[in-house]
C-alpha cells in the first residue's frame, strides 16, 4: 500500500493541481469525442459540433479572462480560463448552430467575468463556471430569448462514469481532498437514492445505477465542489461546505418524500449548479475570503539549495502557524509546474504584515522557483489566499512531536517561532549537514538531527543520530515518550508515508503534511 502511495505521489507531484486538472479534463474530452466518433453517442452529440463547442468556449474564455485582466490591472491566470472552458462544455449540449455557439461563449465570458465583479477584496466568491451557466440562463430570460442554451450536465452518463471516476480519483488524491469529495458522493447520493425510491419499486442496486448513470454527482465533486479558492480555509469548514452542497443537489428529487415542493426563482431552480453556488456563499460565511497583494522585503540564502523570501501585505495578514499561503507569480515560458503554488508560511504571524516563506531550489528547478528568486525588493505578488489545518493543539500544555524532512520543516518553523516555550521535540531528516537550515532560529530547542553524515558543530539542545533517513524506529528511540505526545510529520510524500503508519500507533495522535513535488 505504502509502495502504490509514493507511486502515486511522485507521479502526481510531476504536475501542479491547475495543470493535472487541465489534463485529465482535457483527456476526458477526447475520450468523449471518441466515443461519438464511434457511434456510441447519437444526438445531439456530433463530432462537429463537439469540437466547434470546445473550441468556442477556449476561445472566449481565454481571451476574456485576458482582456478582463487588463482591465483590472492584474496578470490573469491563463490556466483557470482554461480548465472554464472545459468544465462548461461537459455541461452544456453540443451544437454546430451558431445562434447557439454564440450564447454558449457567453456563457464562457460571465463565467470569467463573475471573478472580477462577483469579487470580495480581489478574490472571486462563485465557482466560475457554475457562476458562468446560471447567468447564461437569465440573460437570456432577460433578452427574451428561448432558453435552449441549459445546463445538461450530460457528462453524467453510463459510458463515461469510469473514465470520470479515475479523473476524480486522481484529482482528489492531489488535493488530498478524498474526504470532501467522499462526503459530497455519499449524502448527495443518498438523497438522490431515497428521492427516486418513493416514486419507483426499483432495487437499491439499480437505483444506485440510475444516480450515478444521471446525475452529476461524482464529476461535480472532484471538479467544482472542492474547487480551492471558493473553499473555506479549514477541513470542518470544507465538509460542511460539502454537505451544504449535497443536500442542495438532492433537494429537487428528495424533497418530495418529506412533502415539500422544489424551489424555484424565476426561471431558476435548485439544480446542480445553483446549489454549487450556495455552498460557496456559505464558504463565504465562513471565511471572507480575500487576495492578498505581498511586495517582497528581501531574499536570504541559507543553504546551497535554501532560499527564504520575506513579502510585506498591503493588508494585514491573519494566519495560524502551520497554515499555507498560494502565491501566483506569471513569467515567461511556464513549464508544467505552472505560475502558481503553495508553501508553508515559515514566519510566525506579524503585525507589520510581513509573511515569509522557504523553498529549496535544486539545479534543476521549476520556472515558477526561478522566476521567485529573481524576483527584486518591491516587486508584487498575488496571494490568492491561505488556509491549512496543520496547525498544533489550541491547548499549549499538550506535549508535541515534530518530525521533517527536507524543506518540510517550515510550518515547524513558524509554529515554533510563535510558541518556543511548548513542549515540543523536533526530529529532522536531512540528507546533508549542508542542506540543514535554520540552525540559528532554532538553536535552544530540542532538536534531533538525523543525517547521513555528522556537521562540523551543533546548536544547543540539538542530537545527532547518524542514518541515511528517517524512520519510525529512529524517532522512537530518540523520543521515549511518543505515546504522550501529538505526532505532527511534514516533508515528501515518501518520508511522510514511511512513518506515518507506525507512529499512528505509537502516538498520542498524528497529523501530516505532504511537500508534493519537492
Amino acid at each position: 500500500m505504502t509502495a502504490v502511495r509514493d507511486l502515486l505521489d511522485r507521479q502526481l507531484g510531476r504536475v501542479t493541481m491547475y495543470r493535472l486538472v487541465t489534463i485529465v479534463l482535457a483527456l476526458l474530452a477526447v475520450v468523449m469525442i471518441i466515443f461519438t466518433a464511434a457511434g456510441t453517442f447519437k444526438d445531439p452529440f456530433t463530432v462537429p459540433g463537439q469540437l466547434m463547442t470546445l473550441a468556442v468556449l477556449l476561445v472566449a474564455s481565454y481571451v476574456s479572462n485576458r482582456l478582463l485582466g487588463l482591465a483590472w490591472r492584474i496578470t490573469p491566470h491563463a490556466e483557470s480560463s482554461i480548465i472554464t472552458a472545459l468544465l462548461l462544455f461537459f455541461m452544456f449540449w453540443p451544437s454546430e448552430e451558431a445562434d447557439d455557439l454564440l450564447w454558449l461563449g457567453i456563457a464562457a465570458v460571465l463565467a470569467n467575468a463573475s471573478k472580477y465583479v462577483l469579487a470580495w477584496r480581489g478574490r472571486h466568491v462563485f465557482n466560475p463556471a457554475a457562476a458562468g451557466a446560471v447567468l447564461v440562463v437569465v440573460v437570456q430570460d432577460l433578452v427574451g430569448r428561448d432558453l435552449s442554451i441549459n445546463p445538461t450536465w450530460w457528462i453524467a452518463a453510463e459510458k463515461l462514469l469510469p473514465f470520470v471516476a479515475v479523473a476524480v480519483l486522481l484529482v482528489l488524491w492531489r488535493t488530498r481532498r478524498l474526504d470532501v469529495g467522499l462526503l459530497f458522493v455519499v449524502v448527495a447520493g443518498a438523497l438522490l437514492i431515497i428521492g427516486l425510491a418513493d416514486s419507483s419499486d426499483q432495487s437499491f442496486v439499480d437505483l444506485a445505477k440510475v444516480t450515478a448513470y444521471s446525475y452529476p454527482v461524482v464529476f461535480m465533486a472532484g471538479f467544482m465542489v472542492t474547487e480551492p479558492l471558493t473553499l473555506p480555509p479549514r477541513r470542518l469548514q470544507q465538509l460542511a461546505v460539502a454537505t451544504v452542497m449535497a443536500v442542495a443537489t438532492g433537494w429537487a428529487i428528495f424533497s418530495p418524500v418529506i412533502g415539500v415542493g422544489p424551489i424555484s426563482v424565476g426561471v431558476l431552480f435548485l439544480s446542480p449548479e445553483i446549489a454549487l453556488l450556495l455552498g460557496n456563499l456559505v464558504a463565504f460565511a465562513f471565511a471572507r475570503r480575500r487576495g492578498l497583494t505581498f511586495e517582497l522585503e528581501g531574499t536570504r540564502q541559507l543553504t546551497p539549495e535554501t532560499h527564504e523570501l520575506t513579502f510585506r501585505s498591503r493588508r494585514p495578514v491573519t494566519f495560524t502557524p502551520g497554515q499555507y499561503v498560494e502565491l501566483t507569480v506569471p513569467h515567461a515560458g511556464v513549464d508544467s509546474r505552472g505560475s502558481r503554488r503553495t508553501f508553508s508560511i515559515s514566519s510566525a504571524p506579524d503585525e507589520d504584515g510581513r509573511v515569509s516563506v522557504a523553498l529549496r531550489v535544486p539545479e534543476q528547478s521549476s520556472s515558477f522557483k526561478r522566476a521567485l528568486l529573481a524576483l527584486e525588493p518591491g516587486h508584487r505578488v498575488h496571494g490568492t489566499g491561505i488556509g491549512g489545518d496543520f496547525v498544533l493543539p489550541a491547548d499549549p500544555s499538550v506535549p508535541v512531536l515534530l518530525v521533517a524532512g527536507g524543506i518540510g520543516i517550515t510550518p515547524f518553523l513558524s509554529q515554533l517561532r510563535h510558541e518556543g516555550t511548548r513542549n515540543a521535540v523536533l526530529v529532522y531528516g536531512a540528507s546533508s549537514p549542508d542542506e540543514v537550515p535554520f540552525t540559528e532560529e532554532l538553536a535552544g530547542v530540542r532538536v534531533v538531527l538525523v543525517c547521513p553524515e555528522r556537521p562540523s558543530s551543533l546548536p544547543e539542545g540539538w542530537t545527532y543520530v547518524e542514518a541515511p533517513f528517517l524512520s519510525a524506529e529512529i524517532i522512537a528511540g530518540a523520543v521515549p515518550d511518543l505515546g504522550h505526545r501529538a505526532a505532527y510529520v511534514s516533508g515528501p510524500p515518501a518520508m511522510v508515508n514511511a512513518v506515518r503508519a507506525d507512529l499512528a500507533k505509537r502516538c498520542k495522535s498524528l497529523r501530516t503534511d505532504y511537500f508534493t513535488g519537492y
